[in-house]
């Protein structure tokens, strides 16, 4: 079963595309989709889109999970992110690909055993369970590959329960 990791962001998305066999995870392809500052949304948003649907169709996920938004300070930055996580999500919806969605505390909860772990501790933890030799950078890709271990776990756990995979 291939699984997609997504951490969301307008300025950097950051990707991780893992088989999951038998009982192990492996590592097929990751790093980010980046746009430059000051360039506008819509743009942005293009960008990140054309380059969503190419990834998609070079690796097919079985499914996608997805990093849930939490609201900051920052809302500005919110909605361009809101907006980048919603254009990955068209593409996947118009590929079929089902997605799961999860909190940071439910990743973090997945990968390292402690919903509230630092991010070093997730970090090292992917870098452990994908046998990588370092920390995949920038953050973002570490977070996306935590989120793909998240999301074949939870698939797995998913389809032993209830016979079904999260949609």
């Amino acid at each position: 079963m291939r699984v997609l990791g997504i951490d969301p962001g307008i300025a950097i998305m950051g990707f991780g595309f893992v088989d999951k066999i038998g009982h192990r995870i492996v590592p097929v392809q990751y790093g980010c989709i980046e746009t430059e500052a000051g360039t506008k949304t819509e743009e942005r948003l293009r960008q990140i889109y054309e380059a969503s649907c190419t990834l998609l169709d070079k690796y097919r996920p079985d499914s996608i999970g997805v990093e849930k938004l939490f609201f900051n300070k920052n809302v500005t930055n919110a909605f361009s992110v809101g907006q980048a996580r919603g254009v990955l999500l068209l593409a996947a919806a118009q590929r079929g690909i089902p997605i799961g969605e999860y909190t940071p505390m439910q990743v973090k909860q997945a990968v390292v055993g402690y919903g509230a772990a630092e991010k070093k501790q997730v970090q090292e933890m992917v870098k452990m369970f994908l046998k990588l030799q370092t920390v995949p950078k920038p953050d973002d890709v570490a977070d996306a590959l935590a989120v793909a271990i998240c999301h074949a776990h939870s698939v797995v756990m998913n389809e032993r329960v209830n016979g079904v995979r999260p949609s």
